[in-house]
């Protein structure tokens, strides 16, 4: 049982993998994300914060990625369904890219709320 289960995780690892290295590829906001996260992280580090505020700060950052990579898997089914325009292909694309503006706005809030006190 151990082994199985040591399987499925090794096979999700690689999986997960697998869909971020695809992101990498063809995503360029998933590029400028991680600039910004890097940004954020480095800035988290050197500044004189409290535990909880860095762990807040690089969380949201990693949450924001998620967001991209969710929005652009969200895009690339739709895509593959029709490359035809429809309000409703529309409307799911860009809703799933204000859940991605959504989490980076939690993001710039957090800093707001650390710097500003």
């Amino acid at each position: 049982m151990i082994r199985r289960e040591w399987e499925r995780f090794r096979m999700r690892v690689a999986w997960s993998w697998a869909g971020w290295r695809e992101c990498w590829r063809s995503e360029p906001s998933l590029h400028m994300w991680v600039w910004a996260n890097l940004l954020s992280a480095g800035l988290a580090l050197a500044l004189d914060l409290q535990p909880g505020e860095r762990a807040l700060i690089l969380a949201l950052g990693i949450l924001v990625l998620a967001a991209e990579l969710m929005n652009t898997g969200i895009e690339r089914a739709i895509d593959y369904i029709s490359r035809e325009e429809h309000p409703l292909a529309r409307q799911a694309k860009d809703t799933a890219s204000a859940a991605v503006a959504l989490t980076a706005i939690a993001a710039g809030a957090a800093w707001g709320v650390i710097l500003l006190g």
